[in-house]
């Protein structure tokens, strides 16, 4: 049999792997949508449902199977009824996109402005020794977290951070919430470290600081109330009274976007080139 490459790379295979590449994409999506809530749970059950259910038929146990099946059955309605705020968040950043008319800010826009806003709430906090406890979500969720907190979802503004931790206040005692540069929550309580590293003359706000660095990639931003230092947390990692400088270089690298670089000429050419060839071939 004589192996000829042209046909294995023809448009239809092409098609095709760029078709499973999508799957592949929305599926990753989809995981990171859950990922870090209670839903990642429900997957698992769900998944060992299937499981059950592939045994059972493996081993012609007729009445479970037919059990499983009904489950099954099913489980779309449930599927919809458990993730909806799940889907209602995925569906609320699929319309504030531009190609449905909403915000045109790029992300680095974005980003550098909840920066400016957060340097604007520390800034005044540190210089006052108000006490300050600030988490922005990466890509793990903190669905878990943002249930225990009193909603906000505002925009990110300076002033209303030092609002918010003005002590003897309703919401100043807990964690405020950034997800999506939006801040999501108030009042929201962290799991506090027992990591014996952390110096003893720290309170409860960095205690919680690093105790969500250990269970999530979130960047956590505390001001002491009795220093009026500024530390923040990531992986498990601590950098404690950090200057001015150095904590906005520390968010600039961290939550910019970096810009990207332009492609080489000979990249463009060989995009070119499979279009054209693609084109050729229909």
């Amino acid at each position: 049999m004589k192996f000829n490459i042209e046909q294995i790379f023809t448009w239809q295979n092409l098609m095709n792997i760029i078709d499973i590449l999508i799957v592949w994409y929305i599926i990753y999506r989809l995981i990171m949508l859950v990922r870090g809530t209670k839903a990642v749970q429900l997957v698992k059950g769900i998944s060992l449902i299937i499981i059950v259910r592939i045994i059972a038929g493996l081993l012609h146990l007729h009445t479970l199977t037919y059990f499983v099946d009904q489950i099954l059955s099913w489980s779309v309605i449930g599927i919809i009824v458990i993730f909806q705020p799940e889907i209602r968040r995925g569906l609320e950043h699929l319309g504030r996109s531009p190609i449905f008319g909403g915000t045109t800010m790029t992300e680095k826009q974005a980003a550098e402005k909840m920066i400016g806003e957060l340097d604007k709430a520390i800034q005044y906090m540190s210089k006052r020794r108000i006490g300050a406890l600030i988490t922005i979500q990466q890509n793990t969720g903190l669905e878990d977290y943002i249930e225990t907190g009193i909603p906000i979802d505002a925009d990110i503004t300076g002033e209303l951070l030092i609002n918010i931790f003005i002590p003897n206040t309703p919401l100043h005692d807990g964690a405020v919430i950034i997800r999506n540069n939006r801040i999501a929550v108030a009042a929201a309580y962290l799991p506090l470290s027992d990591n014996s590293m952390i110096p003893k003359k720290l309170g409860t706000r960095h205690r919680a600081a690093v105790g969500i660095s250990e269970v999530t990639d979130a960047i956590t931003i505390v001001v002491s109330e009795e220093t009026g230092g500024v530390t923040i947390t990531r992986n498990s990692q601590f950098m404690l009274d950090l200057t001015r400088e150095e904590y906005l270089k520390y968010l600039n690298a961290q939550l910019v976007p970096k810009e990207e670089e332009e492609k080489p000429k000979w990249y463009q050419r060989i995009v070119n080139h499979v279009w054209n060839w693609g084109s050729n071939k229909k």
